[in-house]
């Protein structure tokens, strides 16, 4: 792209080709979350904190006066302060409000959740620091997460309805100067998301999200914003978006042939030249990149968190917001390799939890301004009243999902949990796996491969899920299928499932055949989330975690006998999975024989209303268990 045909206020915006066509967040969750059903909270009674000025002083927070005089600077000219906000990983939480326990959102740590609490907390910033002095960014993640997210794209999908999506309802009331996309605003394909751009007011980047074949942008590369401060010459700043190379394999059904997504680092080292060239005084980066430098999904693709990288290979930018690891960290300070020069990153925590604030100093030199100090911090939202503004803005879309999700859909004929789902072969997974089988079968009848036999592969997304003994909800069937995956079957054989076990089994620590049984410390070797442990219904095995990683599967069998490994078996799947997430083997090249874009978590709900019941007994075999130098653990 030519210089000339940089980005202003008015953002000219790249559209994509004609594209096609659900996962709850499948990136880092809070630990310790904790529900307080008996808070006597209801549903529009948010809860609420202290004011928003004492909360910031709470936090450490000064409020500094933006413009000042020189004298610490060498009488260079005058300095000015400028104030970059930033939220990331928002997940569609708009409100203080956790639809899994029809409650407030409650924690262990006391944290809270929501825009409606950002506002507040940006509303302050802005009269402290003064309005024309600040700009306020997102680092993406923000229109799936919960069920509110997934109402208004697959139950009342503002594609056809024509309502405005509340989380743009929100963003455009807050006024957000630009927002960055995450990797999962790809999960509802590439109509929602126009569809959700096209009802913000602010520009939506991401330039290294490119037309397939191509290095030609499919969104707005990059933004400048105008700061015009009283006595002071406009300050200009640029802000490139940057999104998850991830998205190929994460969302691949829907962007493969129609986008790609190029390398952080190196569009950055493209873009950051063409933003300076426009003659800006700061650059900002909104990335959707953790900073660890390691990448979930190996090494064929670009690095998936690159933040950390970015900062110090890339000469030319100021500050970094960044997002998708679902961290809180205020600030870190990286010296870029080049040019020496600081640059400044945070991370704000996920959900609405904290709000990044990046203050950048500027002085007056030879009639430019230049950035001369840096610093960033990150403020709780848990101190501050929910912005009433906010909360009325969209209140009647939350009570929408608030009953769409207490609807019954079945009775349990007992409690079934999953707190155990990470160590032993429980009931509520099996339902998973039930329910996929018999879709699956059910879709297969009459083709060659009915005649294969058909097993099914789960994973435990929350040990809290829980299907209480009695009515059974949406609710509870969202807490336990947290994702929008859909439904697929591919072919693998014997040898082959033997291969993906070994791989699913380095979720294990190894121990040692006497030590004590404790198994909540055995799970999550090498940082391995629980959403990758898959298992396996429809053959029998154990996973000896006293052995090495990859010789723990033990006794595999397919009805009694031990399998052939050229034996052929139909695997139900999920998108996720079988696109490559959690880099399983074998899985993402192995035929496909059934892919109908069915949603798991709606397949189980439809599943459960025609049973009316469930039943373990109907459904529940213990057909892996856990060893320890073969002998079962339990």
């Amino acid at each position: 792209m030519l210089a000339s045909e940089a980005m202003t206020n008015d953002a000219h915006v790249h559209r994509h080709a004609d594209a096609p066509e659900p996962r709850w967040c499948s990136c880092a969750v809070p630990d310790e979350v904790e529900h307080e059903r008996g808070s006597g909270v209801n549903r529009r009674g948010f809860l609420t904190g202290v004011t928003a000025a004492s909360a910031l002083a709470a936090a450490g927070w000064v409020a500094a006066t933006p413009q000042s005089a020189s004298a610490a600077q060498g009488g260079k000219g005058k300095t000015v302060t400028i104030t970059i906000m930033g939220t990331s990983d928002i997940h569609s939480h708009a409100l203080n409000w956790d639809y899994y326990t029809d409650a407030a959102y409650s924690d262990k740590a006391g944290n809270v959740v929501g825009l409606a609490r950002v506002s507040s907390v940006v509303k302050q910033v802005r009269a402290d620091r003064g309005a024309d002095h600040t700009l306020l960014f997102d680092a993406g993640d923000t229109i799936q997460g919960t069920p509110l997210g997934f109402y208004y794209a697959t139950v009342e999908p503002i594609t056809k309805t024509g309502e405005v999506h509340p989380m743009a309802a929100q963003m455009n009331t807050i006024g957000y100067d630009a927002v960055a996309l995450g990797n999962h605003e790809f999960n509802y394909g590439l109509d929602f998301l126009d569809a959700w751009i096209a009802q913000m007011k602010a520009p939506v980047l991401a330039a290294n999200a490119v037309r397939a074949g191509t290095t030609v942008p499919a969104y707005t590369p990059y933004t400048i914003k105008t700061l015009n401060m009283k006595g002071a010459k406009p300050i200009r700043v640029g802000v490139l978006g940057l999104t998850n190379p991830g998205v190929v394999i994460w969302d691949k059904a829907n962007v493969s042939g129609k986008l790609e997504v190029l390398d952080i680092i190196e569009t950055a080292k493209r873009w950051v030249p063409v933003i300076r060239a426009q003659g800006v005084d700061v650059v900002v980066v909104s990335v959707h990149s953790g900073d660890s430098g390691t990448s979930s999904y190996g090494d064929d693709l670009p690095n998936e968190n690159a933040a950390g990288l970015l900062a110090e290979q890339v000469p030319g930018i100021d500050a970094i917001l960044f997002g998708h690891a679902h961290k809180d960290i205020p600030q870190r300070i990286v010296t870029n390799r080049e040019t020496g020069k600081e640059v400044v990153l945070s991370e704000p925590m996920c959900w609405g939890q904290r709000l990044s604030v990046f203050d950048l100093d500027l002085q007056q030199v030879k009639g430019q301004w230049q950035v001369v100090g840096r610093r960033s911090t990150n403020l709780n939202t848990n101190t501050v009243q929910d912005d009433p503004e906010l909360v009325s803005l969209i209140v009647a879309q939350h009570d929408a999902v608030v009953a769409y999700v207490n609807k019954p859909v079945a009775t349990s004929s007992e409690e079934l949990s999953a707190a155990e789902s990470c160590w032993k072969d429980t009931a509520i997974l099996d339902y998973v796996n039930k329910v996929q089988v018999d879709t699956v079968t059910k879709a297969i009848a009459g083709t060659p491969e009915a005649d294969l036999p058909i097993v099914s592969i789960a994973a435990p997304f929350n040990r809290q899920a829980t299907f209480p003994a009695g009515q059974v909800t949406i609710r509870d069937v969202a807490g336990l299928y947290i994702y929008d995956n859909t439904l697929m079957a591919s072919v693998l054989t014997g040898a082959e499932i033997k291969d993906y076990l070994e791989y699913s089994a380095k979720y294990f620590q190894r121990v040692d055949p006497a030590a004590e049984i404790d198994p909540a410390s055995w799970t999550n070797a090498q940082n391995t989330p629980d959403y990758n442990y898959d298992q396996f219904s429809g053959v029998t095995y154990d996973v000896d975690i006293a052995q090495q990683q990859g010789s723990r599967i033990a006794n595999l069998a397919w009805n009694g006998v031990a399998i052939d490994p050229a034996q052929k078996f139909v695997v139900a799947v999920n998108n996720y999975r079988q696109s490559g997430g959690g880099g399983f083997p074998h899985i993402t090249t192995a035929p496909v024989v059934y892919n109908a874009q069915v949603a798991i978590r709606e397949a189980i709900v439809a599943y459960a209303s025609a049973a009316g019941v469930i039943d373990p007994q109907d459904f529940h075999v213990v057909n892996w268990r856990l060893t320890r130098g073969g002998t079962p653990v339990f």
